[in-house]
């Protein structure tokens, strides 16, 4: 999910009732529930890098006490400045710092920020490094309008009444938003349980469908943002990929071919040779449904040898209200250029030239 939903997250998981626990909770929570994305510094040693390594140890099982550890190293930091800065007068009804709750609360958050990322058709490998598949959920859109509605109005809510609350002079109760956080936390159940649901259906949709008389492979259903009906269907057979919309409210399949057609190409020595290369490698060990095609050739030399562009695409991103579907212009994608001899010339990754 984008960061501002993990740490709404954090702040409600905080105010639900864990912030009675330990001084500096809803701090931790909303701060551990947005940590596992420190591997995104990868992108200051290139977009390649940053892919290969984004969702990687920090969003796993084995990593996430040492995330949980890590924070809990800041708040401490925190606490001391705070001691030294501004004494130990602290208000009548804050709990005492309890380490040990503190470092169990992060722990928690950063579960649900590897939970809310399985819920998205990226994906996560929670068992790397002794078991690098990805897990996808693909119920959630990158960014989900309703959930993040509900998060937020559970976290400004209580600031809002707290300013009616102090014009009239009612004195202000030691622990506030609890009833709105966990209403948020409620609506994000339930609106997962809902969306997991209709996911289901869109699958059993797909299934329906003939496609050429060929057998599927496998298949897989992608959320829109914001309707829980709408969902972008990939099937995969032995020679082709086919792309369609369904809408599990109308039980309707939209297929325009060849629009929505993506045949596979014969693996030629380009694209063979595009493979072996560390674009092609990580892009392979990713993707779940990768389209590998020549898009074009250049530089003919007096004995008919070229250079060869081969590109990565995978066809769960091949779609979006945000982005122009196929072509260089899809999100994640990759270019490997081949020079005649058979060696990678140059690799770029989402349009920028990788080192």
């Amino acid at each position: 999910m984008e960061p501002v939903t993990h740490f709404l997250t954090g702040a409600c998981l905080g105010r639900s009732g864990l912030n009675r626990t330990t001084a500096y909770a809803t701090l931790t929570m909303v701060l551990a529930a947005e940590a596992p994305d420190v591997d995104m510094f990868w992108f200051f040693r290139g977009r390649l890098a940053e892919f290969q390594h984004h969702r990687g140890i920090t969003h796993t099982f084995l990593g996430a006490p040492f995330m949980a550890l890590g924070v809990t190293g800041t708040v401490w930091l925190w606490h001391r400045w705070r001691i030294r800065n501004r004494g130990k007068q602290t208000a009548g009804y804050a709990p005492p710092v309890r380490w040990g709750w503190i470092w169990f609360l992060a722990l928690l958050a950063d579960f649900s920020h590897i939970l809310l990322d399985w819920t998205n058709n990226y994906g996560v490998r929670p068992l790397f490094p002794f078991h690098p598949n990805w897990y996808a959920g693909s119920i959630f859109f990158l960014f989900e309008p309703v959930l993040f509605g509900a998060l937020l109005i559970a976290v400004l809510m209580p600031a809002i009444l707290g300013l009616a609350d102090r014009e009239i002079g009612v004195r202000r109760p030691a622990f506030r938003g609890r009833g709105w956080a966990i209403f948020a936390l409620c609506v994000a159940v339930g609106l997962g349980c809902w969306r997991w649901a209709e996911h289901e259906r869109a699958l059993h949709l797909l299934a329906e469908q003939s496609y050429q008389n060929e057998p599927v492979l496998k298949m897989t259903v992608n959320p829109y943002p914001g309707d829980p009906f709408e969902w972008f269907g990939i099937v995969e057979t032995k020679d082709f990929y086919q792309t369609a919309l369904l809408n599990t409210r109308t039980d309707s399949f939209t297929s325009q071919a060849p629009d929505d057609l993506y045949y596979k190409q014969p693996q030629t020595p380009a694209i063979l040779a595009a493979k072996r290369s560390r674009l092609g490698r990580v892009f392979l060990g990713w993707s779940k449904f990768p389209h590998v095609e020549e898009i074009d050739t250049f530089g003919t030399l007096p004995n008919g040898a070229h250079y060869t562009r081969v590109q990565f695409q995978d066809l769960r991103f091949a779609y979006s209200v945000l982005f122009l579907r196929g072509g260089t212009n899809s999100p994640l994608s990759g270019v490997v250029t081949i020079a005649p001899d058979g060696t990678v010339d140059q690799m770029e990754m989402d349009g920028e030239i990788q080192k």
